[in-house]
């Protein structure tokens, strides 16, 4: 039976221009969102180099090891890596929730964390799926 190390270890094995593309891609979705959250008083970092930590150093690794699962067990999987990266940005304050925000107001201050963790779950079977796209688009690839 293969250990964990080596069964992660070989899901980092791909090209580096499939790795390219997803932080491009991831960097440039975090940027957007970001914004997004900043502009419609949503949320926000509090830095805005913590789309880099974010978005590139913690899930694209974490889409690396789910990209070949189907889509519900990397909704599930995602789902715990966000709710651990949600819940430690407001309990670092790294991350900033505006006060009466528009999920605020629709699921009430309490659920605030946990609906931006069940809604950023969808981001590594999405960016999977995305990612993959392009990567054959630009590379013409069977990947």
């Amino acid at each position: 039976m293969k250990s964990f190390y080596s069964w992660a270890l070989s899901k980092f094995r791909v090209d580096s221009r499939l790795i390219f593309t997803y932080c491009l891609v991831y960097f440039i979705w975090g940027m957007l969102m970001n914004w997004f959250g900043n502009e419609f008083k949503i949320a926000r970092f509090t830095y805005w180099w913590q789309v880099i930590s974010c978005y590139v150093i913690y899930m694209v690794p974490i889409s690396l090891l789910l990209r070949k699962l189907p889509f519900h067990m990397q909704y599930a999987y995602g789902l715990v890596a966000m709710g651990l990266l949600e819940f430690g940005g407001y309990f670092f304050k790294t991350s900033y929730a505006f006060t009466g925000n528009i999920l605020d107001e629709i699921f009430g201050i309490r659920n605030f964390t946990l609906g931006m963790a069940l809604f950023f779950a969808f981001y590594f079977p999405i960016g999977n799926w995305g990612v993959g796209r392009i990567y054959k688009l630009i590379f013409k690839t069977k990947e």
